[in-house]
Protein backbone atom coordinates (compact mmCIF):
# COMPACT_ATOMS: atom_id res chain seq x y z
CA UNK A 1 0.00 0.00 0.00
CA UNK A 2 0.93 3.45 -0.95
CA UNK A 3 0.58 6.82 0.71
CA UNK A 4 1.00 10.19 -0.72
CA UNK A 5 1.78 12.93 1.58
CA UNK A 6 2.09 16.98 1.50
CA UNK A 7 4.67 19.02 3.24
CA UNK A 8 3.77 22.08 5.92
CA UNK A 9 5.60 25.53 6.64
CA UNK A 10 9.01 25.78 6.40
CA UNK A 11 9.52 23.63 3.35
CA UNK A 12 9.74 27.09 1.14
CA UNK A 13 12.80 28.35 -0.29
CA UNK A 14 13.26 30.84 -3.49
CA UNK A 15 13.18 29.26 -6.47
CA UNK A 16 10.37 26.55 -5.82
CA UNK A 17 8.40 25.29 -8.36
CA UNK A 18 10.60 27.76 -11.30
CA UNK A 19 12.30 24.91 -12.92
CA UNK A 20 9.33 22.59 -13.06
CA UNK A 21 7.66 25.75 -14.80
CA UNK A 22 9.72 26.40 -17.10
CA UNK A 23 9.78 22.26 -18.29
CA UNK A 24 5.88 21.85 -18.09
CA UNK A 25 2.77 23.56 -18.97
CA UNK A 26 0.83 22.09 -16.88
CA UNK A 27 3.09 23.30 -13.95
CA UNK A 28 2.43 26.70 -15.40
CA UNK A 29 -1.32 26.01 -15.41
CA UNK A 30 -1.02 25.60 -12.10
CA UNK A 31 0.75 28.56 -11.46
CA UNK A 32 -1.01 30.98 -12.95
CA UNK A 33 -4.26 29.66 -11.54
CA UNK A 34 -3.56 30.63 -7.99
CA UNK A 35 -1.44 33.91 -8.98
CA UNK A 36 -4.96 34.56 -11.07
CA UNK A 37 -6.97 33.55 -7.83
CA UNK A 38 -5.04 35.31 -5.08
CA UNK A 39 -4.79 38.42 -7.44
CA UNK A 40 -1.37 38.45 -6.76
CA UNK A 41 2.33 37.39 -8.57
CA UNK A 42 2.78 34.27 -5.74
CA UNK A 43 4.53 32.61 -8.64
CA UNK A 44 7.35 35.57 -8.99
CA UNK A 45 7.46 35.71 -5.16
CA UNK A 46 8.38 31.71 -5.00
CA UNK A 47 10.61 32.22 -8.12
CA UNK A 48 12.81 35.33 -7.49
CA UNK A 49 11.83 36.29 -3.29
CA UNK A 50 12.37 38.41 -1.61
CA UNK A 51 12.90 35.84 0.83
CA UNK A 52 10.90 37.38 3.63
CA UNK A 53 7.74 38.12 1.66
CA UNK A 54 8.28 34.39 0.84
CA UNK A 55 8.35 33.63 4.37
CA UNK A 56 5.13 35.77 5.33
CA UNK A 57 2.66 33.06 6.46
CA UNK A 58 0.16 34.28 4.13
CA UNK A 59 2.31 33.70 1.10
CA UNK A 60 4.05 30.43 2.26
CA UNK A 61 1.00 28.55 2.82
CA UNK A 62 -0.41 28.89 -0.75
CA UNK A 63 2.86 28.49 -2.37
CA UNK A 64 3.98 25.27 -0.40
CA UNK A 65 0.52 24.33 -1.75
CA UNK A 66 0.97 25.71 -5.50
CA UNK A 67 4.42 23.89 -5.66
CA UNK A 68 3.14 20.64 -4.29
CA UNK A 69 -0.02 20.27 -6.56
CA UNK A 70 2.06 21.42 -9.77
CA UNK A 71 4.16 18.41 -9.14
CA UNK A 72 0.94 16.28 -8.58
CA UNK A 73 -0.34 17.35 -11.92
CA UNK A 74 2.86 16.78 -13.65
CA UNK A 75 2.53 13.78 -12.02
CA UNK A 76 -0.76 12.96 -13.17
CA UNK A 77 -1.38 14.74 -16.76
CA UNK A 78 2.25 14.37 -18.21
CA UNK A 79 3.55 10.48 -16.14
CA UNK A 80 -0.10 9.33 -16.58
CA UNK A 81 -0.27 8.08 -12.69
CA UNK A 82 -3.95 8.37 -11.19
CA UNK A 83 -3.46 9.00 -7.86
CA UNK A 84 -6.59 7.29 -7.14
CA UNK A 85 -5.21 3.74 -8.53
CA UNK A 86 -1.62 4.20 -7.68
CA UNK A 87 -2.09 5.45 -3.85
CA UNK A 88 -4.17 4.26 -0.93
CA UNK A 89 -3.95 7.24 1.43
CA UNK A 90 -3.20 10.68 1.65
CA UNK A 91 -1.78 13.10 4.76
CA UNK A 92 -0.05 16.24 5.06
CA UNK A 93 1.70 18.12 7.71
CA UNK A 94 -0.33 20.66 9.03
CA UNK A 95 -1.16 23.25 5.54
CA UNK A 96 -0.24 20.23 3.32
CA UNK A 97 -3.44 18.79 5.14
CA UNK A 98 -5.18 21.31 2.93
CA UNK A 99 -2.85 20.54 -0.60
CA UNK A 100 -3.44 16.74 0.26
CA UNK A 101 -7.58 17.61 0.26
CA UNK A 102 -6.63 19.19 -2.88
CA UNK A 103 -5.19 16.52 -4.26
CA UNK A 104 -8.12 13.73 -3.68
CA UNK A 105 -11.10 16.33 -4.89
CA UNK A 106 -12.10 17.82 -1.59
CA UNK A 107 -11.37 20.97 -2.86
CA UNK A 108 -10.85 23.06 -6.00
CA UNK A 109 -7.18 24.66 -6.57
CA UNK A 110 -8.81 27.84 -6.72
CA UNK A 111 -10.63 27.17 -2.99
CA UNK A 112 -7.18 25.85 -1.63
CA UNK A 113 -5.09 28.64 -2.16
CA UNK A 114 -8.01 30.97 -0.51
CA UNK A 115 -8.75 29.23 2.16
CA UNK A 116 -4.86 29.17 2.31
CA UNK A 117 -4.21 32.44 2.17
CA UNK A 118 -6.84 33.15 5.00
CA UNK A 119 -5.65 30.93 7.23
CA UNK A 120 -2.10 32.41 6.82
CA UNK A 121 -3.44 35.85 7.00
CA UNK A 122 -5.40 34.99 10.15
CA UNK A 123 -3.33 32.83 11.96
CA UNK A 124 -0.63 36.00 11.71
CA UNK A 125 -3.63 38.33 13.24
CA UNK A 126 -4.44 36.26 16.07
CA UNK A 127 -1.01 37.03 17.84
CA UNK A 128 0.33 40.26 18.04
CA UNK A 129 4.19 40.09 16.52
CA UNK A 130 6.63 39.32 19.13
CA UNK A 131 3.49 37.87 21.66
CA UNK A 132 4.29 34.35 20.77
CA UNK A 133 6.70 31.88 19.69
CA UNK A 134 7.79 28.47 18.78
CA UNK A 135 10.92 26.07 19.77
CA UNK A 136 12.34 22.71 18.68
CA UNK A 137 13.14 20.20 20.73
CA UNK A 138 16.10 17.93 19.89
CA UNK A 139 16.11 14.64 21.44
CA UNK A 140 12.78 15.18 23.05
CA UNK A 141 10.15 12.52 22.48
CA UNK A 142 6.66 13.40 23.47
CA UNK A 143 6.89 12.44 27.53
CA UNK A 144 9.92 14.79 28.01
CA UNK A 145 8.06 17.35 25.52
CA UNK A 146 5.17 17.76 27.56
CA UNK A 147 6.76 17.83 30.76
CA UNK A 148 8.61 20.39 29.86
CA UNK A 149 5.64 22.87 28.45
CA UNK A 150 3.89 21.80 31.41
CA UNK A 151 7.09 23.37 33.59
CA UNK A 152 7.76 26.21 31.49
CA UNK A 153 4.15 27.67 31.36
CA UNK A 154 3.90 28.60 34.24
CA UNK A 155 0.32 30.67 33.79
CA UNK A 156 0.83 30.76 30.31
CA UNK A 157 0.08 28.88 27.22
CA UNK A 158 3.37 27.03 26.27
CA UNK A 159 2.27 23.57 24.47
CA UNK A 160 3.53 20.69 22.08
CA UNK A 161 2.49 21.64 18.28
CA UNK A 162 4.10 19.28 15.98
CA UNK A 163 4.71 15.76 17.39
CA UNK A 164 7.19 15.40 14.43
CA UNK A 165 9.01 12.03 14.87
CA UNK A 166 10.91 10.12 18.05
CA UNK A 167 13.40 13.14 18.33
CA UNK A 168 11.64 16.23 17.23
CA UNK A 169 8.96 18.04 19.02
CA UNK A 170 7.95 21.58 18.43
CA UNK A 171 6.64 23.99 21.37
CA UNK A 172 4.43 27.18 21.01
CA UNK A 173 2.99 29.66 23.04
CA UNK A 174 3.75 32.76 24.24
CA UNK A 175 7.08 34.11 24.07
CA UNK A 176 7.84 34.08 27.46
CA UNK A 177 7.27 30.82 28.17
CA UNK A 178 8.90 28.81 25.26
CA UNK A 179 11.89 31.12 26.09
CA UNK A 180 11.49 29.38 29.41
CA UNK A 181 11.15 26.06 28.07
CA UNK A 182 14.01 26.99 25.87
CA UNK A 183 16.41 27.47 29.04
CA UNK A 184 15.03 24.30 31.11
CA UNK A 185 15.93 21.40 28.37
CA UNK A 186 18.73 20.15 29.76
CA UNK A 187 16.57 19.99 33.49
CA UNK A 188 14.30 17.44 31.26
CA UNK A 189 17.09 15.31 29.23
CA UNK A 190 16.64 16.84 26.49
CA UNK A 191 19.31 17.47 24.17
CA UNK A 192 18.66 21.13 22.72
CA UNK A 193 16.21 23.72 22.10
CA UNK A 194 15.94 25.87 19.32
CA UNK A 195 13.77 29.32 18.66
CA UNK A 196 12.07 28.56 15.44
CA UNK A 197 12.50 31.92 12.77
CA UNK A 198 8.44 32.03 12.68
CA UNK A 199 5.95 34.74 12.67
CA UNK A 200 3.50 33.55 15.41
CA UNK A 201 2.73 30.91 17.62
CA UNK A 202 1.22 27.57 15.27
CA UNK A 203 -1.19 25.02 16.68
CA UNK A 204 -1.66 26.28 20.19
CA UNK A 205 -4.55 27.91 21.83
CA UNK A 206 -3.61 31.24 20.97
CA UNK A 207 -4.82 30.66 17.25
CA UNK A 208 -8.59 30.13 18.42
CA UNK A 209 -9.00 33.86 16.67
CA UNK A 210 -7.75 32.24 13.60
CA UNK A 211 -9.91 28.76 14.40
CA UNK A 212 -12.96 31.07 14.52
CA UNK A 213 -12.28 32.53 11.08
CA UNK A 214 -11.67 29.27 9.51
CA UNK A 215 -14.70 27.79 10.89
CA UNK A 216 -16.82 30.49 8.85
CA UNK A 217 -14.77 30.04 5.76
CA UNK A 218 -15.28 26.33 6.01
CA UNK A 219 -18.75 26.58 6.16
CA UNK A 220 -19.19 28.80 3.01
CA UNK A 221 -16.31 26.59 1.09
CA UNK A 222 -17.05 23.25 2.70
CA UNK A 223 -14.95 19.95 1.61
CA UNK A 224 -16.70 17.80 -1.20
CA UNK A 225 -16.22 13.98 -1.66
CA UNK A 226 -12.23 12.56 -0.84
CA UNK A 227 -11.43 10.22 -3.47
CA UNK A 228 -9.12 8.53 -1.27
CA UNK A 229 -9.27 8.51 2.37
CA UNK A 230 -7.18 11.28 4.79
CA UNK A 231 -4.99 10.57 8.09
CA UNK A 232 -5.80 13.46 9.64
CA UNK A 233 -3.45 15.89 12.21
CA UNK A 234 -5.96 16.04 14.67
CA UNK A 235 -6.64 12.53 15.26
CA UNK A 236 -3.49 10.91 13.54
CA UNK A 237 -6.92 8.73 12.12
CA UNK A 238 -8.31 7.80 8.76
CA UNK A 239 -11.65 9.63 7.64
CA UNK A 240 -13.07 10.23 4.29
CA UNK A 241 -16.51 12.37 5.73
CA UNK A 242 -16.62 15.26 4.56
CA UNK A 243 -18.11 16.58 7.61
CA UNK A 244 -15.49 15.31 9.98
CA UNK A 245 -12.86 16.76 7.62
CA UNK A 246 -14.58 20.09 8.18
CA UNK A 247 -14.45 19.84 11.85
CA UNK A 248 -11.08 18.77 12.37
CA UNK A 249 -9.57 21.13 9.72
CA UNK A 250 -10.88 23.65 12.49
CA UNK A 251 -9.31 21.85 15.36
CA UNK A 252 -6.19 21.88 13.36
CA UNK A 253 -5.60 25.51 13.69
CA UNK A 254 -5.13 25.41 17.73
CA UNK A 255 -4.64 21.60 18.32
CA UNK A 256 -1.45 18.85 17.83
CA UNK A 257 -0.03 18.34 14.45
CA UNK A 258 0.13 14.31 15.56
CA UNK A 259 2.73 13.55 12.38
CA UNK A 260 4.67 10.73 14.14
CA UNK A 261 1.46 8.81 15.56
CA UNK A 262 -0.13 9.66 11.44
CA UNK A 263 3.27 7.97 10.18
CA UNK A 264 2.77 5.02 12.58
CA UNK A 265 -0.77 4.51 12.06
CA UNK A 266 -0.55 4.36 8.60
CA UNK A 267 1.82 1.89 8.61
CA UNK A 268 -0.33 -0.53 10.67
CA UNK A 269 -3.03 0.22 8.05
CA UNK A 270 -0.49 -1.15 5.53
CA UNK A 271 1.17 1.67 3.94
CA UNK A 272 4.65 0.42 2.94
CA UNK A 273 5.95 2.91 0.84
CA UNK A 274 5.60 6.67 1.30
CA UNK A 275 5.53 9.43 -1.52
CA UNK A 276 6.59 12.92 -0.30
CA UNK A 277 4.97 15.26 -3.23
CA UNK A 278 6.98 18.84 -3.50
CA UNK A 279 9.29 18.58 -0.75
CA UNK A 280 11.99 16.50 1.04
CA UNK A 281 10.84 17.51 4.90
CA UNK A 282 8.49 15.29 6.24
CA UNK A 283 9.24 11.67 4.68
CA UNK A 284 12.05 11.85 6.41
CA UNK A 285 10.32 12.22 9.92
CA UNK A 286 8.23 9.51 8.39
CA UNK A 287 10.80 7.28 7.91
CA UNK A 288 12.46 7.97 12.06
CA UNK A 289 8.62 6.98 13.18
CA UNK A 290 7.58 4.05 10.93
CA UNK A 291 10.57 2.35 10.90
CA UNK A 292 10.99 -0.16 7.92
CA UNK A 293 9.23 1.72 4.99
CA UNK A 294 10.43 3.47 2.05
CA UNK A 295 10.01 6.89 1.16
CA UNK A 296 10.23 9.09 -2.03
CA UNK A 297 10.60 12.37 -2.17
CA UNK A 298 9.21 14.22 -5.87
CA UNK A 299 9.82 17.80 -6.72
CA UNK A 300 12.05 17.82 -9.83
CA UNK A 301 10.66 16.33 -13.34
CA UNK A 302 13.79 14.04 -13.07
CA UNK A 303 11.67 12.90 -10.18
CA UNK A 304 8.44 12.86 -11.52
CA UNK A 305 9.57 10.74 -14.93
CA UNK A 306 11.45 8.36 -11.82
CA UNK A 307 8.14 7.72 -9.98
CA UNK A 308 6.06 7.62 -12.83
CA UNK A 309 8.21 4.66 -14.36
CA UNK A 310 8.45 3.11 -11.19
CA UNK A 311 4.35 3.17 -10.01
Amino acid sequence: MRAFVFPGQGSQKIGMGADLAAASAVAREVFEEVDDVLGQKLSTIMREGPEDQLTLTENAQPAIMANAIAVLRVLEKEGGISIASKCDFVAGHSLGEYTALCAVGAFSLADTARLLKLRGRSMQAAVPVGQGAMAALLGADIEKATALAEAAAQGQVCSVANDNDPGQVVLSGHREAVERAIALVKEHGIKRGIALPVSAPFHCALMAPAADAMAEALDATAPGTLRLPLFANVTAAMTADPEEVKRLLVEQVTGRVRWRESAIAMHEAGVEHFVEIGGKVVGPMIKRSAGDVEVTSVSTMDEIEALAKAL
